[in-house]
């Protein structure tokens, strides 16, 4: 069960906030951070990037402080006794970098509006969130090294995924990080195992086979929809990925389960 003291969302504070508890609170305390911030960490005050994450556990000595203009954060301060709270892998009073700063946004301003609301399925609503919320945490305190470099690039792949059908090429990709073309296809590569333009691929290829699958498009309307504009490069890419003419792949489509593996170009 858990139970939400306080939750907010962009907090925002001038250059002289400083959060000093000595005793810490009664309970949980996560903060996410949007901007710098300087933590008491290991008996000394320390500097942490934007998109940092720190759990405090019920007691524990709470010390943070802007070390920009604008200071702002995301914060809960909450009882729980799931497991994946009170037994979890994550370090307490010790920031880390957050490996999707927007998607764990989402989970707090939701978890804002379920606090706020006394909805028939709050309780229920909360807990979803706040395991997903811990989810990745887990994940982010398993990896290391983030940059402003990489959650660019992290914001890029995700309005890939959103609309491969969108009119993507490297050159407009590098535009949208003002960085050169083949930079981006090096450290693109470097960053998700998977060049960019394989990534628009795979992701028009997963929208085709769905509207293949359900849909009552003819070939040609289902490659416009995903962004192609020559039938027959829709077909060769298609079969390339799938091993499966598109046709061919509609007619079966009834056979295939929806737990099946999607191939994927890959390197």
């Amino acid at each position: 069960m858990n139970h939400i003291y306080y939750v907010e969302c962009d907090a925002t504070h001038a250059s002289n906030f400083v959060f000093d508890i000595p005793q810490g609170h009664h309970c949980w305390l996560l903060v996410v951070t949007k901007t710098p911030a300087q933590f008491w960490v290991d008996g000394e005050l320390k500097e942490y990037p934007a998109h940092s994450a720190i759990l405090y556990q019920a007691n524990q000595k709470i010390y943070y402080k802007a070390c920009v203009d604008k200071y702002v954060n995301n914060w809960i301060r909450f009882e729980s006794d799931e497991p994946y709270v009170m037994k979890t892998s994550l370090p307490f009073g010790v920031p880390f970098s957050l490996d999707d700063p927007d998607y764990c946004h989402k989970l707090f301003e939701l978890l804002v509006i379920e606090h706020n609301f006394n909805r028939d399925y709050k309780n229920s609503s909360i807990d979803g969130l706040l395991r997903t919320l811990f989810n990745k945490l887990r994940e982010s305190y398993c990896h290391n090294g983030f940059t402003p470099q990489y959650y660019s690039l992290l914001r890029l792949r995700s309005a890939i995924q959103s609309n491969p059908s969108d009119a993507w090429t490297v050159s407009k990709m590098a535009d949208i990080l003002s960085i050169s073309p083949g930079y981006l296809q090096i450290i693109y590569k470097k960053t998700f195992g998977i060049s960019c333009m394989e990534d628009v691929i795979n992701g028009r290829i997963r929208l085709a086979k769905e509207y293949l699958s359900h849909g009552s498009q003819s070939i040609a309307e289902v490659a416009f929809q995903c962004g192609y504009h020559n039938v027959e490069h829709f077909c060769r890419q298609f079969k390339q990925i799938t091993g499966l003419t598109p046709k061919k792949f509609q007619n079966q489509a009834p056979l295939f389960s929806e737990a099946q593996e999607e191939p994927v170009i890959s390197s």
